[in-house]
């Protein structure tokens, strides 16, 4: 008979395996949260630039039915607020042109942006066939802050 025991290979991980894995798992952290930050806090602007359709419908409506834009943003039958939470409003309304400038509510946003930083320009462009397009633009905003508007605002 033998009298050894067999020895069983012993299931399981090392010490030094899993500082490995918690180690990687760190590392996908820390460079995955400042993305998360920045992505929802894009699409809180984003939210913006899209509740500025309707505006964008009453200066067209207008701009088609009358010929002319609009001089108030009043008279194209808008109010000043409701476009959304994060979001403060239009400003800077320009009768000869038709664009605003869409202000953002940055203390909604986050805490980290600056107040007053933010402002998407909301211009329109008449086609010859009576359409009339809209572009995005960052309008007065610093290079810094671009990467949280979406990017068909981030003109150069």
């Amino acid at each position: 008979m033998n009298r050894f025991k067999k020895i069983r290979p012993v299931h399981g991980f090392t010490l030094i395996e899993l500082m490995i894995v918690i180690a990687v798992v760190a590392i996908l952290v820390a460079l995955a949260v400042p993305a998360y930050k920045d992505y929802t806090i894009r699409s809180k602007i984003a939210e913006c630039i899209n509740g500025a359709a309707v505006a964008k419908v009453g200066i067209s409506e207008y701009r088609q039915s009358l010929g002319a834009w609009p001089p108030t943003l009043s008279e194209a039958g808008l109010t000043d607020s409701g476009i959304s939470h994060y979001c403060t409003g239009l400003t800077n309304y320009q009768s000869a042109t038709g664009a605003f400038t869409i202000d953002i509510n940055e203390a909604a946003v986050d805490s980290l942006l600056g107040a007053d930083t933010i402002h998407p320009v909301m211009t329109p462009t008449e086609r010859a066939s009576g359409f009339i397009d809209w572009n995005c633009s960052k309008g007065t905003m610093a290079a810094a802050d671009l990467k949280y508007i979406p990017s068909t605002c981030r003109d150069t």
